[in-house]
């Protein structure tokens, strides 16, 4: 093996999946230092990886100037100036695929990421499921840089990482006697999001409890159901379209406890070792997408045999009349989070 080995990472997308992307490449840096990383992803996607030792951040722009076969032949001939020794594929999709090719024709080793699509199915099936914990898909990235030869353990740890806090955020922070909650409680997939009115009945009892609430995550139409809320309950903070997302982590980064969907705001709490309390519908922990270093434990769900249905979260629950996020009591949560802060 070379002494400086570069290494061309592709990732292109879903948010959450790149910040557990980045959460590997942390303990793969620290582990690896004549190892250089050439992270290929989404621009919006950079402050995940600022923190990375021997890291340069390449941008994929694939509405544009690397969109069909020959923008992604533009997209290798770019990155092919880095030199690299091997390609990390952790997407497998069409687009990753492709530029391997173009790297697998150039001499360059090639490995690709085992996404474990048959038992994915296998354990989201209604008939003869098959119910068991599957590969984390943090190991399932690191067994990709295993098999290029580079050793990589992963310590399934959250190692605290606080970040400054940003000028227009300081003084909601001021108080450090009182407990700060983040909440994500929107996803990309509605079948993913808790039901907003019981979600709404836990944001009221956390703020009776005195705990400061911050939301985080969306677009308009999520900003506008945040704002409602901190119109009705006190000490909530709508952070939705008023911080950068390099803010967001870092505010993120000085809370106690995040309470998240299974969604990114999960995975960015993780990046930043920040323990998540995270609520589970259609979808489950077993099939590997649980945050970075946290704890099965602190995950809230429904025992039900039609459970998981989904893997993504794209389709809606099969566990009868009431769905079974709607089965889950909004003080399961709050007790959940009351253990966490005052264990």
């Amino acid at each position: 093996m070379h002494l400086k080995e570069k290494i061309i990472v592709l990732r292109f997308s879903a948010m959450g999946d790149v910040a557990m992307v980045a959460s590997v490449l942390k303990e793969f840096s620290s582990q690896n230092p004549s190892v250089e990383l050439i992270m290929v992803s989404r621009n919006t996607f950079k402050p995940f990886f600022i923190d990375i030792p021997n890291l340069t951040f390449h941008a994929i722009q694939p509405n544009n100037l690397h969109k069909g076969v020959l923008g992604l032949y533009k997209l290798f001939q770019a990155l092919r100036k880095y030199k690299p020794t091997a390609v990390a594929d952790l997407h497998d999709n069409i687009r990753s695929r492709t530029i391997s090719t173009f790297f697998r024709f150039a001499g360059t080793k090639i490995r690709r990421i085992d996404k474990g699509r048959a038992e994915k199915k296998a354990l989201t099936r209604l008939n003869n499921k098959i119910f068991k914990p599957l590969r984390k898909t943090v190991e399932r990235y690191a067994d990709v840089f295993r098999q290029l030869n580079f050793k990589i353990e992963l310590s399934h740890k959250l190692i605290k990482n606080q970040k400054p806090l940003p000028a227009e955020a300081k003084g909601l922070f001021k108080d450090h006697s009182i407990k700060k909650i983040g909440i994500a409680p929107f996803a990309q997939h509605i079948y993913k999001v808790y039901p907003l009115n019981k979600m709404e009945e836990v944001l009221a009892d956390l703020t009776k409890l005195g705990y400061e609430v911050f939301i985080f995550g969306g677009g308009k139409s999520e900003q506008e159901v945040a704002e409602k809320w901190c119109t009705k309950f006190q000490n909530t903070h709508n952070l939705i379209g008023n911080f950068t997302l390099t803010e967001e982590l870092n505010i993120i980064s000085n809370l106690d406890l995040m309470l998240s969907m299974d969604s990114s705001g999960m995975h960015m709490a993780s990046l930043m070792a920040i323990p998540v309390v995270s609520v589970w519908g259609p979808t489950h922990p077993y099939a590997g997408f649980l945050g970075y270093g946290q704890l099965e434990n602190d995950c809230i769900q429904i025992d039900h045999p039609s459970r998981p249905n989904s893997i993504y979260g794209n389709k809606p629950c099969i566990c009868g009349v009431e769905s079974c996020m709607d089965l889950i009591n909004p003080q399961t949560i709050v007790n959940k989070i009351k253990e966490k802060l005052n264990g």
